[in-house]
């Protein structure tokens, strides 16, 4: 009881310093169309319907590549000797799933959320950025993969890991992409698969 009650008091306060009223208005119904966003940061004990677990991984892939199987709704960090790291992941509607291979190219903790314009074009009522905290739909931590406009990270709704809602980007649960965060780097690979 006296942990929930210190996670409440550092939401208010986060809420308090990262612009509550920016916020307000922001997370509605259809606030799963949005990259994760959600107000229940905590819900649940921050724990997802699917657990980090260690497999048998046999690959080609050098360790410490990155391996999302979009068709699992599964991120696999390759360890080696046939192994990797399974987590679970949310991943593109319909309409906006992906593949390929990029590198991350940077990393953030507690990312802001600036929509682009092409989800503004869908979404006017967004808005058009929002400072890292508990309330922004990235989450705890972002890898930002090559180029592109897709990121790994955090989500605030963790009960959506395991499905395909996002606007193609992989989310995970903040716990899980706070693992993962440690443990790669810039210029990690990262292969995208359907």
């Amino acid at each position: 009881m006296t942990r929930r009650w210190a996670l409440l008091l550092a939401a208010g306060t986060m809420l308090a310093m990262t612009g509550h009223a920016q916020a307000q208005g922001f997370f509605g119904p259809d606030s799963r169309d949005i990259m994760g966003g959600g107000p229940s940061f905590f819900g649940g004990g921050g724990a997802g319907p699917i657990r980090r677990t260690t497999v048998m991984f046999p690959t080609n892939y050098a360790p410490g590549t990155i391996v999302i199987n979009t068709g699992e709704r599964r991120l696999y960090l390759v360890l080696g000797s046939g192994q990797a790291l399974r987590y679970g992941i949310g991943v593109g509607r319909d309409g906006f799933r992906w593949s390929g291979t990029h590198r991350i190219t940077a990393k953030k903790e507690w990312p802001s959320w600036t929509p682009p314009s092409q989800m503004l074009r869908r979404r006017p009522d967004l808005p058009r950025h929002m400072a890292g905290g508990i309330e922004n739909p990235l989450g705890a931590r972002a890898m930002y993969l090559g180029s592109t406009l897709y990121r790994i990270h955090g989500s605030n709704e963790p009960e959506t890991i395991g499905q395909a809602v996002s606007s193609g980007c992989f989310r995970m649960t903040n716990e899980d992409v706070t693992d993962l965060y440690s443990r790669v780097f810039v210029g990690t690979t990262v292969i995208v698969k359907n």
